[in-house]
């Protein structure tokens, strides 16, 4: 279906972007994955994944890096902003440090990620691009005031964009998963564990309560839903939040 596009995904190492980039790869797509971390891109890779290396607070890495994927494989067609962080603090914790911090990877980095790819998939006929927000930027996570805004605002972005390419061959949509088997779920339940004083069953079972059918999302389903996404016959979703939550927000 994706053979000879290429696609780009932000923190495709692990967890939901590496999903997302090994459907795209068995659909024929060449991919680029980024992240900061050159082992587990390596780990990653294949004849169809291709590693590279950017933190995506850092625009001029961006800029340079999405510029050589694009001399390298043609111009990005299909643009997964994925790469993010995952942090909860009650308002009065939250100082304006974790704010930036948080801002800077899941809004900045995600705004700089769709801005390059654009340049040279408007030179195309045909494009996506997926961000992945989180129902935390549909309802709002109760204890991730900043995580939470950082998230609404890429949905902004998102309906945004997809207005300002209203009727051209591209379209815009964000996917808003609550909690996904992923490190990032791993790590929270540590920190529950830390904070709450809580088993690490007793952890997982707050997160897992938050999903309405009481289970952890696979990160495959994700990649589904970014794969349909992709598919030609979806080019009348735009401007879409593609809440993944197990029922209804």
């Amino acid at each position: 279906m994706l053979k000879g596009k290429h696609a780009l995904v932000t923190g495709g190492g692990s967890g939901i972007g590496l999903a997302i980039a090994q459907n795209l790869a068995a659909q024929g797509a060449k991919v680029t994955i980024t992240g900061r971390r050159r082992d587990v891109l390596d780990q990653a890779a294949s004849d169809h994944i291709h590693p590279a290396v950017m933190d995506v607070t850092d625009e001029q890495a961006q800029i340079d890096t999405i510029a050589q994927a694009v001399d390298r494989h043609g111009p990005v067609q299909i643009c997964i902003a994925n790469a993010g962080i995952a942090e909860g603090r009650m308002l009065q914790k939250t100082d304006m440090e974790l704010w930036r911090k948080i801002m800077a990877t899941n809004l900045d980095g995600t705004f700089v990620t769709i801005r390059e790819a654009m340049k040279s998939m408007t030179t195309t006929d045909w494009g996506r691009v997926i961000a992945i927000s989180s129902i935390a930027g549909v309802r709002g996570l109760k204890g991730a005031g900043a995580y939470s805004a950082s998230k609404h605002g890429v949905i902004g972005l998102i309906r945004t964009y997809s207005e300002e390419f209203m009727g051209q061959p591209y379209t815009f949509n964000a996917i808003c998963p609550a909690y996904v088997d992923t490190d990032i779920v791993t790590r929270n339940i540590d920190a529950i564990k830390t904070r709450a004083g809580l088993s690490e069953q007793d952890a997982l079972a707050v997160m897992t309560s938050q999903n309405r059918h009481g289970r952890l999302i696979h990160a495959d389903e994700i990649a589904q839903s970014a794969l349909w996404l992709c598919d030609p016959a979806s080019g009348s979703v735009n401007g879409q939040t593609i809440e993944i939550a197990g029922g209804q927000v």
